[in-house]
């Protein structure tokens, strides 16, 4: 029997590769990896956030209601961009993540609608109004941006689309790997950090400091925390200080010291000036500094918060009776510089992707030198500001003047640091109150933080006059907008307190790369002919060289 030896090879080089083939197959078996070719690796899961997924015992199910058939374009890619970030969460919490995608309003009546709707909007999800044109006619629809979670029979909503506009896609895009992983990480996390929330200086009540609260409640164990009957702080991750109005003792200030020695962090919420719009009526109502004696613990720190208010034409509104009768009032808005409106974000996962947030009766900040303390300013006025040395004439009366736009040549002025490193106590080198025990006094710090904002009202939130109950932080009651106050606060006091660092999911970003119109128009024919000859040219020549070749290899010679 006579065998061929050119196509035994041949079978052989296949069997090899068929192989060969199932052996990589086999190994990747056992070895997984995923490779991202993005520029700016946005289907790359952070570390942090795999740790979480991989720490889950049981199932987590997400009910996702981005859905619908009449969805635009941009919120269809941001579906897309969901789905494929749960796809990875299933992928690298080996299949504990169970998600679908549902379209409330696919409901069988109106009313099973109308309640399932309710129900939605009471956990957190509520609705968008999207007003778009099609062809030629103004069309609204609503959507749902937002999911609920649930994990070990707990649920909790997620709103998807930050802000309140529906144009802020690309934003949320972003920010969807964080929204649902410190979700998954509030359910599934059995060691709730503790947070201690100052009292004894006439600082924020509990209906003025329900909405941060209340947040904080949603994620945290939140205690409050007299300074007067404990001898020492130590079993708190984190402190706030909520815009106080009378001074701290020496004994205070050494407690508060001491604690941030230990490693302890805190979140300072300083009003400067005693400014007030009860008072803004009065024709001679002049803000003056409070005196909280906390200056030159600040100024140890590396900071201090001048005696001056910001003006910012950038402002939010203030709400002004000019007429009408008790029933009826006329009502008219009218910019206060008082209130600056604060979009200028320095580029940190803490302020990362935020709408404006709504400040007042803020004053600037300045660093002075403290070693190995790394200071970042987050908050910055527009560059249409001023500053305004106490004593500060603060009257409504003013806003019927038309503000001379030329004064307001500050320039962006920062409003909040963010101080890292080693401390030096305020103590060191000084007597110690009277009555301290300082066996375990320390001079220098462990690493730890610091965040100060000079504006106590940024947590404040309104009361309703006529049920006195708390409102939403940053809620304006007159046009129903939320600024991002709250928002802005829990990324502090995520990135003050979470040790594993959750927070710098908020660092990813996903580039929107738009055609360049003029660039298409003026290079169209070019591309056209590239696109229609080029093929047939390449075909031809193609078949040119492979007819030679033929030729050269079956003439006989």
């Amino acid at each position: 029997m006579r065998f061929n030896s050119k196509r035994t090879g041949d079978l052989l080089l296949l069997a090899n590769g068929l192989a060969l083939l199932v052996l990589l197959n086999i190994l990747a078996s056992f070895y997984f990896f995923r490779i991202d070719l993005t520029e700016e690796k946005r289907y790359t899961i952070q570390p942090q956030t795999k740790t979480i997924l991989g720490k889950l015992e049981d199932d987590v199910f997400v009910e996702v209601f981005l859905e619908g058939e009449d969805l635009n374009p941009e919120f269809k890619r941001f579906q897309k961009s969901v789905r494929e970030t749960l796809e990875e969460f299933r992928i690298h919490s080996n299949n504990r993540i169970q998600y679908v995608f549902t379209d409330p309003l696919q409901a069988a009546n109106e009313k099973a609608r109308n309640e399932f709707v309710a129900e939605l909007n009471s956990k957190g999800v509520s609705p968008r109004n999207v007003i778009e044109t099609r062809d030629g006619q103004r069309v609204e629809k609503f959507v749902f941006p937002g999911a609920l979670i649930t994990y070990e029979g707990f649920e909790t909503g997620v709103m998807l689309l930050k802000g309140n506009r529906a144009q802020s896609i690309n934003a949320s895009i972003e920010g969807i790997e964080y929204e649902l992983a410190n979700a998954i990480y509030k359910l599934s996390n059995t060691d709730r950090k503790r947070v201690g929330v100052i009292t004894g200086h006439r600082e924020l009540d509990s209906l003025q400091f329900a909405g941060l609260n209340n947040a904080l409640l949603d994620q945290y164990d939140v205690f409050k925390v007299s300074l007067s009957s404990k001898n020492q702080i130590r079993n708190y991750d984190l402190l706030i200080i909520a815009k106080p109005t009378r001074a701290f003792t020496e004994m205070d200030k050494y407690k508060l010291d001491q604690y941030l020695m230990q490693g302890g962090k805190i979140l300072f919420l300083i009003d400067r000036l005693d400014a007030d719009m009860s008072h803004a009526s009065e024709e001679d109502y002049f803000a003056f500094p409070y005196d909280l004696n906390l200056d030159d613990q600040l100024f140890k720190y590396g900071v201090r918060i001048n005696p001056d208010l910001i003006q910012d034409r950038v402002s939010g509104k203030y709400h002004i009776v000019i007429g009408g009768d008790q029933n009826q009032p006329q009502i008219m808005q009218l910019d206060w510089p008082f209130f600056p409106l604060v979009n200028q974000y320095a580029t940190h996962p803490i302020t990362r992707n935020l709408d404006a947030t709504l400040l007042k009766f803020v004053s600037s900040i300045d660093t002075v030198k403290a070693v190995d303390v790394t200071k970042t300013p987050l908050l910055f006025s527009s560059q249409y500001s001023r500053k305004v040395t106490a004593p500060v004439k603060v009257g409504v009366n003013d806003l019927r003047r038309q503000m001379q736009a030329d004064v307001f040549e500050s320039g962006r002025i920062p409003i909040a640091y963010l101080l890292e490193g080693n401390f030096t106590s305020l103590f060191k080198n000084r007597f110690a109150p009277e009555g301290v025990d300082t066996a375990s006094f320390r001079d220098r710090s462990v690493k730890t933080k610091i965040i100060l904002v000079a504006d106590g009202d940024i947590a404040k939130n309104d009361v309703n006059p006529r049920d006195n109950n708390p409102q939403s932080l940053g809620l304006d009651p007159f046009t129903h907008y939320t600024f991002a106050n709250q928002d802005l606060l829990m990324n502090m006091a995520a990135y003050l307190v979470e040790e594993n660092g959750l927070i710098k999911a908020r660092n990813k970003e996903v580039k929107v790369r738009p055609l360049d119109k003029e660039k298409i128009r003026d290079t169209r024919s070019f591309w056209q002919v590239i696109n229609l000859v080029l093929p047939m040219i390449a075909l031809i020549v193609f078949g040119i060289v492979r007819a030679y070749i033929r030729k050269l290899k079956y003439t006989r010679f």
